[in-house]
């Protein structure tokens, strides 16, 4: 959480709320399918999901890889 609170406000703040697949371990990256059981913990995805629920938007990135700010950005543009 306190990551996800920084990347946040190094944006400038975002009026949406953000999501760590900490607690219960792993149920969301279960949910999708991106939990890697081997190694305790989600591979890792962005997904943009819209004001009724639905994704709009969804990236598995290989392991070691971080999507940008800008990449992101862009896709909640589009919104």
């Amino acid at each position: 959480m306190p990551s996800l609170k920084g990347w946040a406000d190094f944006l400038g703040g975002v009026p949406f709320p953000l999501l760590s697949d900490y607690w219960p371990h792993g149920a969301v990256g279960q949910a999708f399918g991106i939990f890697n059981s081997e190694r305790g913990m989600d591979k890792r995805a962005a997904y943009v999901v819209d004001a009724q629920g639905v994704i709009r938007y969804a990236k598995v990135y290989p392991q070691g890889t971080i999507p940008t700010s800008e990449e992101l950005l862009a896709e909640l543009k589009k919104l």
